[in-house]
Parts: structure tokens; C-alpha cells; sequence
């Protein structure tokens, strides 16, 4: 049964990657045309225990908006007096103010490289609920020096169950990490269709004989996270001597899908 399972699902990816028929509608843009954020749209990560939230700070050193681009910095803290943190960094999120139940959501990025350095584009349930039982989906994620951005869905399926290959839950995929690149999900109700650039990129699907196994809990409004971050267990320790480095984003773009009558 497993056998069967993961050949069927490695079949709907690979129809699902082919092509994209679903329409859909724009929402809501952010092209940062202004001289700062706008706050009605986006909040300032708080710092929390997780590995990816250790280091967030609100310091306005952090942030910009720099020639109709959003800049998220992440440096070595000069200021311990005020901040005992070694490292700080920032991140925005959407949080309460945009999601997307079904839908698509784009975000056209650039980032510098250093050993230590883990920024990411990525959503989470815009409600409250336990990590990883309402889901969580990685439309981007690079580590170091790396030349590929890597895309990954959790759930309680695939991390509380160790069901993270039937089927996969994750891949990679190239990108010229000194450009801009365009970073893409599409949440469906049979599948969550991911690319970059817009070339289709990786596929995770809904497996029906799963649902009771929180297998695939999307559905409910996701909201979106940009950060930059710095350490932790999956990208390792960081080079001071690296450090600062940027993020870059030139525009979002939040879609919802139009069902069909």
C-alpha cells in the first residue's frame, strides 16, 4: 500500500508540474514605493526561541526601503548594552492583515550569501494552532553560500509521523543567487504546486487515504513571512567576519484562486 501510495503521488506531481490552468484573481501587491514599509500591511517579526526567530529584532537599523525595494538587514549586534543578542536580524510579516486560503502568492527576491545566514519566504496558519498541526509552507529557503533555494511543506503527517517521503515533502531547485528570482506557491485544494522563476518546481499533494493523519491541513488562510536569519541547527554557525548581509525585496503579490461555477 505505501509502494502504490508513493507512485501515485509521484504521478500527480508530475502531472501537476506540467501546466497550471487555475485562474486567478489579484488581491493585494506591495511594489515599496515608498520610504518605508507600510505598517497597515506588515508587522515586525518579534524575537521568540525557535531557531529562526532567535535573533529578530525591531532596531530600525534593520529595515529600509531603498529604491522601491524592501531591505531586511541581519548583522553582528553592535549595541549590547541595549541588546544582549550576538546577532540580529529582521523580518515582516503579514500577519492578521493579508492571507491567502486558496490562492497564489509570488515574491520577487535577491539575498546575500554568508556562511550562517538562512533568510526565507514562507507562510503560516493565520490562526492560532500548535506547530506543525495547522501546516506550514517554505516558498523559499537558502543556506550559505548555496546554489539552490530549497521548498518544503510540514505537517503533522510528515514531521510528528516521519511520513516526509510518502510522499516527498520537500526539493530544491536552482537560482542565480546574485539576481533577483522570483519565488511562487500555489495552494489548492488537491495540492500545494511550487516554482521558481516561474518554471514549476516541486508538487505536494493531497492524499486522500491520509486526511485523518493531518497529512494535508491547508485550506484555512495562510499569511506570509519574509526574514532574514542568522544561526541555527539545519544552517550552522555563523562568520562574524561575513557579516552584514541584505535582503532584498522587490515586489509580493498575493492572488486568490477563482472557482470555477
Amino acid at each position: 500500500m505505501k509502494l502504490k501510495t508513493t507512485l501515485a503521488a509521484l504521478l500527480f506531481c508530475a502531472t501537476a508540474l506540467a501546466s497550471s490552468p487555475h485562474k486567478y484573481r489579484l488581491v493585494w501587491q506591495d511594489d515599496f514605493n515608498g520610504t518605508t514599509f507600510d505598517n497597515r500591511s506588515w508587522t515586525k517579526i518579534s524575537r521568540g526561541s525557535a531557531d529562526w526567530r532567535r535573533y529578530m529584532s525591531d532596531a530600525d537599523s534593520l529595515y529600509a526601503v531603498r529604491d522601491g525595494k524592501l531591505v531586511l538587514r541581519g548583522a553582528l549586534n553592535t549595541n549590547l548594552e541595549a541588546d544582549t543578542a550576538r546577532f540580529v536580524t529582521g523580518g515582516l510579516y503579514t500577519k492578521r492583515k493579508h492571507a491567502v486560503r486558496y490562492g497564489k502568492v509570488e515574491v520577487r527576491a535577491r539575498f546575500d550569501c554568508a556562511q550562517g545566514v538562512w533568510p526565507a519566504i514562507w507562510m503560516k496558519p493565520d490562526y492560532e494552532i500548535k506547530w506543525p498541526h495547522g501546516g506550514e509552507i517554505d516558498i523559499m529557503e537558502h543556506l550559505n553560500h548555496d546554489n539552490i533555494a530549497y521548498q518544503t511543506i510540514h505537517t503533522t503527517y510528515t514531521h510528528t509521523l516521519k511520513q516526509d517521503q510518502n510522499p516527498p515533502h520537500g526539493g530544491t531547485y536552482p537560482i542565480d543567487r546574485n539576481a533577483f528570482n522570483t519565488y511562487a506557491v500555489e495552494i489548492l485544494p488537491d495540492s500545494i504546486v511550487f516554482s521558481v522563476n516561474g518554471q514549476p518546481s516541486f508538487s505536494y499533494p493531497r492524499i486522500e487515504e491520509h486526511k485523518d493523519k493531518g497529512q494535508y491541513p491547508f485550506g484555512a488562510p495562510f499569511y506570509l513571512l519574509i526574514d532574514m536569519q542568522i544561526e541555527g541547527s539545519w544552517v550552522g554557525k555563523a562568520d562574524p567576519k561575513q557579516l552584514p548581509v541584505e535582503m532584498e525585496i522587490d515586489w509580493v503579490k498575493l492572488y486568490e484562486l477563482e472557482q470555477e461555477e
